[in-house]
């Protein structure tokens, strides 16, 4: 699903909760795990994620984590939430920086959205 806020469109789930997408991980590997997955859980799926409004199935995928979940990428980079986040709509986690590396709302075109000014 997409949302629409003062950063523009991006993707959520179907319930409405932000996703994101972190600059340390590279290609579709993600380097977050421990205390990073607990402040930004990975978003995990038993089988292949389905799409809805603007958001383009070919962009979905999945990668296998080291603890073998399985993590929903789009257009290559792996999804999280952010724990601050707690009501559908949020953006708490865009432009933080934190476990190394910035966090960011994803557009639906697959790519990281930052706030004007960043």
């Amino acid at each position: 699903m997409v949302s629409t806020t003062s950063l523009g469109q991006f993707l959520t789930d179907g319930s409405g909760r932000t996703l994101y997408v972190f600059e340390a991980d590279t290609g579709d590997a993600s380097t977050c795990s421990g205390a990073c997955a607990r402040a930004w859980p990975p978003v995990v799926a038993s089988s292949h994620p389905s799409v809805s409004g603007s958001v383009k199935q070919s962009l979905v995928g999945t990668v296998k984590r080291t603890d073998g979940t399985t993590q929903v990428t789009y257009n290559g980079h792996p999804l999280y939430y952010y724990v601050g986040d707690t009501k559908s709509g949020d953006t708490k986690g865009e432009g933080l920086t934190a476990f190394g590396a910035g966090w960011y709302v994803v557009s639906p075109a697959g790519t990281k959205i930052e706030k004007p000014g960043s």
